[in-house]
């Protein structure tokens, strides 16, 4: 018998957070960053409080030889470390790189989020006309619920984030609500 996820048990999923900023695009990103890691701190802590499982997701830059402590090393040492030091794994934090835009293309989230019963999702982190869109697809595809934290996620460019926004609302059914509106222990 197929075991179904638990719709009420969240994650915390931060998406590309672990950052250099040393890319292209980097300058338009970067103000959107500043605005939204208190955000993200908050429920990181919040998370945390609440036993959810916390997942960082992030881009490993191309560094097929790297890990996650390499990643975070490397833009801890950057000019932007300011944006990544509030945010930082603790030791309870899981970890899955991934290569393309979604949080599930060819990553063990999945089975992740299926071994810790995990049915909803909050999805955190940059960008979000970009990798933010694409893994709220995904998850809603893989029938999970899907709650994003408006003021918890950067773009590059503002109208292209209201109108994905808008779009995971309208057409995965996911929540669109303030970071101070999500709740860890159940969905309402």
């Amino acid at each position: 018998m197929e075991r179904r996820a638990d719709p009420t048990r969240s994650a915390l999923i931060v998406i590309d957070m672990i950052n250099t900023y040393d890319h292209e695009d980097a300058e338009l990103l970067v103000p959107s960053v500043e605005q939204v890691v208190p955000h993200v701190t908050e429920l990181l802590g919040r998370a945390r409080e609440a036993d959810a499982p916390v997942i960082y997701v992030n881009d490993n830059f191309g560094l097929w030889r790297s890990h996650h402590g390499e990643l975070l090393d490397a833009a801890l040492s950057r000019p932007h470390s300011h944006l990544i030091e509030p945010i930082r794994p603790d030791d309870h934090s899981l970890f899955v790189l991934k290569a393309r835009h979604s949080v599930f293309f060819e990553t063990p989230l999945s089975y992740l989020l299926w071994s810790l019963d995990v049915g909803h999702v909050v999805l955190t982190g940059q960008v979000t006309e970009q990798c933010v869109l694409y893994s709220a697809l995904d998850a809603h595809i893989r029938h999970l619920e899907v709650t994003v934290p408006k003021d918890a996620v950067a773009s590059i460019h503002p109208h292209l984030a209201s109108a994905a926004l808008e779009m995971m609302e309208r057409n995965m059914g996911a929540r669109i609500v303030a970071a101070k509106e999500t709740d860890f222990d159940a969905l309402t």
